[in-house]
């Protein structure tokens, strides 16, 4: 079993304590002691969530989050920039193409890593990076 972690960018970090510091800090400001510790927290679970996005490859099934897919259904990966909502914390995603409709959107921090493991399972993919 190989566990790949999500790249993260630096500018949604900032993005989203941007987001958060000002309820925060008003909150202190303001004697709202209640929105300022409902804000961390929120922030907080947030970034627990962010903590455990990962890709697992366990034999030949691919596991992104509850995503259970089979690495010899897997027909083409390549590279994209699509902002659409996934487990990725990254915009330099690959996307996953597999069964005949079907694909997924990540941004494993070792990508070539990731592929190269992929392929290993299953040379029939169409790498496109």
């Amino acid at each position: 079993m190989k566990t790949y972690r999500s790249k993260i960018d630096w500018w949604l970090i900032l993005i989203i304590l941007g987001i958060f510091s000002y309820p925060i800090v008003e909150g202190i400001m303001t004697k709202q002691y209640g929105l300022s510790i409902t804000m961390i927290s929120i922030l907080f679970f947030i970034f627990w969530m962010f903590s455990k996005i990962k890709y697992v490859i366990d034999g030949t099934i691919l596991i992104v989050w509850w995503i259970k897919i089979d690495i010899h259904s897997i027909k083409r990966i390549y590279k994209t920039n699509n902002p659409m909502s996934s487990p990725a914390l990254s915009l330099d995603r690959i996307a996953i193409v597999y069964n005949k409709y079907d694909e997924v959107l990540i941004s494993p921090k070792l990508k070539k890593q990731f592929v190269d493991e992929l392929l290993k399972i299953n040379p029939s993919i169409v790498v496109e990076i």
